[in-house]
């Protein structure tokens, strides 16, 4: 048996790669949403002769912000004597969202909305309102709540309506902490109940303190 002692020979190998040269372009910036009101302000130049002629313009569009602010809607009603027969009359007082409050409809949509769909608890609403010079205790906060509440339970009755009409339900329920009045500083489990119609996309929350199948048959 013979063994090669050859060296393998040494072979230079070169080779050219052809960088692809990757153009950079600008980003694109989208529109601005069409729905948005626009609060238009015009800045013409400083030297314009008076033979000069509009040629066009340039337009730019910012986003900007206007935090919410909180007003006093002063109403007034004029009074009149009718002198024929010496009474009087006044203008009528609109209706309020809570009799004899000094709440209006807004405000009062502002703070649920706050509560159910930012998920901002009482006290930082209080903290926001001082931000913007405005003082209010936290008893009339939750007045101004539970008056609210009461004013939508027309409307719930009415989603559970158009809930229960559905050939289709979806329903389970979660485990949440309760406070309640009669147990101070202590949370005890209470049960929500979703119940969702696919098919109409309704959703219905309804709590009970058990997860007892007695609960979804009562509602069906």
């Amino acid at each position: 048996m013979e063994v090669s002692n050859t060296t393998p020979e040494s072979i230079e190998v070169k080779y050219k790669r052809e960088k692809q040269l990757i153009e950079k372009q600008q980003p694109i910036r989208s529109s601005l949403p069409s729905h948005l009101p626009r609060i238009e302000e015009i800045i013409e130049p400083s030297k314009v002769s008076p033979n000069s002629k509009k040629i066009g313009e340039e337009v730019a569009e910012i986003l900007e912000y206007n935090p919410s602010s909180i007003f006093v809607r002063r109403i007034v009603r004029s009074k009149y004597i009718i002198l024929e027969d010496n009474t009087i009359v006044i203008g009528s007082l609109p209706s309020f969202p809570i009799p004899k409050g000094n709440a209006g409809a807004g405000l009062l949509a502002h703070i649920m909305v706050s509560k159910f769909v930012h998920h901002l608890p009482f006290y930082r609403q209080l903290q926001i309102f001082k931000s913007q010079q405005f003082n209010i205790s936290k008893g009339t906060l939750c007045n101004w709540f539970n008056a609210t509440t009461k004013l939508l339970e027309s409307l719930y009755d009415t989603l559970q309506k158009e809930l229960l009409q559905s050939n289709y339900l979806q329903i389970d329920e979660s485990p949440i902490g309760v406070q309640d009045t009669n147990k101070k500083e202590k949370l005890h489990m209470g049960y929500h109940w979703v119940h969702h119609a696919p098919l109409e996309r309704l959703v219905l929350f309804k709590h009970a303190p058990n997860r007892s199948r007695n609960v979804p048959e009562d509602i069906l």
